[in-house]
């Protein structure tokens, strides 16, 4: 295996500097993805970020690498399609929790149950913020929001449960308030060969005056902390992922190799799509090309 030569974060800065609010969770996540990136020694031109929509999935746009800013709900969909179309590439989607676990829940878990090589970083700040403070797919029960002003009715969704019994094969959460943890979690998912989640706990200090820095940085707890913690035992991982309370676990839950479904279709086994023949002459590509046109 050739040698890793880590590249700086200046590598991937953009010419667009972020306007989250100042404070958001979404400044340490960018930062987290370029650490990285950077440490894996992903080339800019290697490494394609696609989102969806919300103030997390303008991320794309603050980064130098290739980047799709596509469809409320349809980041996982279109990033499909592009590791599909070239499986060389490191394809990673941004995006927050209404994104990803509201009206794209549906991509997300066909996604992990055929094992996709993509790795999915969710900004979960358990609340609306693009759309100034809706309660959230992850809002906690009882909590009161612009949309539930006496409290909200609904149970949150458990993106880590989900992802374990979904089929996802590298499962993990980190915080932003703890940046090269973070970062760590990150590099290993995008080195892992499968589908990988790391849901982010990353606070909107504009919407969300409950799940804040200081509520998380007191009960926060890392896995690999734990004696004895294994993280090819899927039982214990759903165990842990419900544990919520004064303690709140972060890092790798699960870790699995299996076969992808890259791996697996035969029309990807000569290589990635875009350097492939057509198997067909300039003149019938010209000619299909007019009748779609």
């Amino acid at each position: 295996m050739a040698a890793v030569i880590e590249l700086p974060i200046s590598t991937y800065e953009s010419v667009v500097d972020p306007d989250w609010c100042p404070g958001c969770g979404d400044f340490g996540v960018l930062r987290a993805l370029e650490i990285a990136a950077g440490k894996l020694g992903i080339q800019p031109k290697d490494l394609m970020v696609v989102s969806g929509i919300g103030c997390s999935s303008n991320l794309p746009g603050f980064i130098h690498t290739y980047g799709v800013h596509s469809l409320h709900g349809r980041a996982v969909a279109v990033a499909s399609g592009i590791k599909l179309a070239n499986h060389g590439l490191k394809v990673v989607i941004t995006g927050g929790d209404g994104d990803g676990y509201g009206i794209g829940i549906g991509h997300f878990i066909h996604a992990m149950r055929r094992n996709l090589d993509l790795t999915y970083i969710v900004m979960n700040n358990q609340i609306y913020g693009l759309t100034t403070g809706q309660a959230s797919p992850t809002t906690m029960k009882e909590m009161r929001t612009k949309s539930t002003p006496q409290g909200n009715l609904e149970s949150p969704i458990n993106p880590v449960a989900l992802a374990l019994v979904s089929g996802a094969t590298y499962v993990s959460r980190g915080y932003s308030g703890e940046n090269k943890h973070l970062a760590d979690l990150i590099a290993g998912a995008i080195e892992h060969h499968g589908f990988s989640l790391v849901d982010v706990f990353s606070p909107c200090v504009t919407y969300n005056k409950v799940n804040t820095y200081e509520f998380f940085r007191k009960r926060v707890y890392k896995l690999e902390g734990e004696d004895g913690y294994d993280t090819a035992n899927g039982e214990v991982a759903l165990q842990r992922s419900f544990e919520w309370g004064d303690r709140i676990p972060i890092g790798v839950f699960y870790r699995d190799v299996q076969p992808t479904y890259d791996d697996s279709e035969p029309a990807l086994h000569n290589g990635p799509l875009v350097q492939q023949q057509m198997g067909m002459s300039k003149e019938l590509f010209d000619e299909l090309m007019e009748e779609f046109m």
